[in-house]
C-alpha cells in the first residue's frame, strides 16, 4: 500500500471525527482529531482482511478504541490535566475515562466508517483517482 493512502484516511479520520466532536459537544481538543486519525486508519487496514465482515469489524474496532481512548484519556486528563472530557458520572466507567456506553457507541460508529473504509478502497482502486 502507498503511504499516501495511509495519510489521506488518517486526515479524514482526523477531520470527520472532529468534526462530529464539534457538532455533538460544540468543541473538541486537538488530540481528539489525532486520535479519529489513528482510529480510522486502523478501521481501514482491517477492513481490508478478507474475514472481516461489518459485525466483526465493529467489535475489534470498539474495542480497539476504548483502550486507545483509555490510553489518551490517561495521557490528556490525569497527565496532562487537559479535561478534555470525564465519563466519571456515568456507570461502569474505569477512572472516568471509560465506559460501557461509549463503547457501544464506537460500535455503532464502526458502522459508516466501515463502509467508508470500503468506498476510499474503491475509489484508490480507480484509475480515476489514482493516489
Amino acid at each position: 500500500m502507498k503511504l499516501s493512502r495511509y495519510i489521506f484516511v488518517f486526515l479524514m479520520g482526523f477531520f470527520i471525527y472532529s468534526l462530529v466532536e464539534v457538532t455533538g459537544r460544540g468543541y473538541t481538543h486537538w488530540t481528539m482529531g489525532l486520535t479519529g486519525g489513528i482510529v480510522l486508519a486502523f478501521l481501514y487496514v482491517i477492513s481490508n482482511r478478507p474475514a472481516m465482515r461489518l459485525v466483526k469489524t465493529c467489535i475489534i474496532g470498539s474495542a480497539f478504541i476504548t483502550g486507545l481512548e483509555f490510553a489518551v484519556g490517561l495521557f490528556d486528563n490525569i497527565i496532562m490535566g487537559w479535561e478534555v472530557w470525564d465519563y466519571s458520572e456515568l456507570p461502569l466507567n474505569i477512572m472516568g475515562q471509560v465506559c460501557p456506553l461509549f463503547t457501544l457507541l464506537w460500535a455503532i460508529l464502526c458502522i459508516p466508517a466501515y463502509y467508508l473504509c470500503r468506498s476510499i478502497r474503491k475509489c484508490f482502486e480507480q484509475p480515476v483517482c489514482g493516489f
